[in-house]
């Protein structure tokens, strides 16, 4: 699973011209020989765009035609200019939520997933040198890392962490990865500690769905995810539909409970995305409705 979020704009003609013309600007502003800092501000500026448009976009199947080329543009930007913790951040949120959304190759979201991730890593050990080598850390000392972030580091650890739930959620039959989700889950508390209304409370989603990886006799906390499903419509104000879709599916499915189930998907199939405030979720509210659609149909075969 991977929610984290890109921002788009409603309609693709404006973005694509918009990119375009950074673009030029990039190339105009290399052939003058200018400011060096003034080539990374465009390329920035192009990667942010570039996220707007997808993630405000109503159709998902021009998306999943369109971005691959612009994954490639974004990683030669990237390559261009590997110390940029912001356009790698920026390149870890488009390859990972194209991962998690679009990819059906197993191998292809590994890959595209361990991409992001990578990205995603780099910029954490070029934001803080304290955390460069995270990996090399036991879990005990890996929590005590991460009290050395503070409130305005949250979203950078977010998205760090929700690539890496990424890389185990792509390769969930490796239990070399799998082992390292108690370290993915204290990275969404200190998120959490720190400020949970990052990325319009998406934390308390990810960490809902930890939550309910595991049936309750083998150690799963239900009730506690469900406290965490319960905050996340409430930080998004109900306008994150995929927070309904994986209420129904990871816990009412998990204790059975048909009546919550088909109730959540129903709301999120009846709800007028003209409407929606949040045109950032557009893309992500239109792929909920779909699959919202997909687990009412199931429903009788599963419960």
């Amino acid at each position: 699973m991977q929610l984290i979020k890109i921002r788009f704009q409603s309609d693709l003609q404006p973005g694509l011209q918009a990119g375009f013309r950074l673009i030029a600007i990039i190339i105009s502003v290399m052939l003058l020989g200018g400011c060096g800092q003034l080539i990374s501000n465009a390329k920035q500026s192009f990667a942010d765009d570039l996220s707007d448009t997808i993630l405000g976009y109503d159709d998902p199947e021009t998306i999943e035609k369109a971005v691959p080329s612009y994954l490639l543009l974004v990683s030669s930007m990237i390559r261009g200019e590997p110390d940029n913790p912001d356009l790698l951040e920026s390149g870890a949120k488009l390859y990972g939520s194209y991962a998690s959304a679009f990819t059906q190759s197993e191998q292809s979201k590994k890959r595209l997933s361990q991409r992001a991730f990578s990205y995603a890593s780099r910029s954490m050990c070029l934001r803080y040198e304290f955390f460069c080598e995270f990996e090399q850390l036991k879990f005990v000392g890996y929590k005590e890392l991460l009290n050395q972030f503070g409130r305005d580091d949250a979203s950078h650890l977010f998205v760090f962490a929700s690539t890496w739930a990424g890389v185990i959620q792509a390769d969930s039959a490796n239990w070399n990865k799998v082992a390292e989700l108690p370290k993915v889950k204290a990275s969404i508390q200190r998120v959490l500690d720190l400020d949970e209304t990052v990325d319009n409370g998406n934390a308390h989603l990810y960490m809902a769905v930890m939550e309910t990886l595991l049936p309750p006799s083998m150690g799963g906390q239900p009730d506690l995810a469900k406290k965490h499903f319960e905050r996340a419509q409430e930080l998004s104000a109900g306008k994150n539909l995929m927070v309904n879709v994986f209420y129904a599916q990871k816990y009412a499915r998990l204790l059975f409970d048909r009546e919550l189930h088909d109730r959540l998907l129903k709301e999120v199939v009846a709800t007028d995305l003209s409407d929606h405030a949040y045109d950032e979720d557009r893309l992500m509210n239109v792929l909920a409705k779909q699959k919202a659609k997909e687990l009412l149909m199931t429903a009788d075969d599963y419960f």
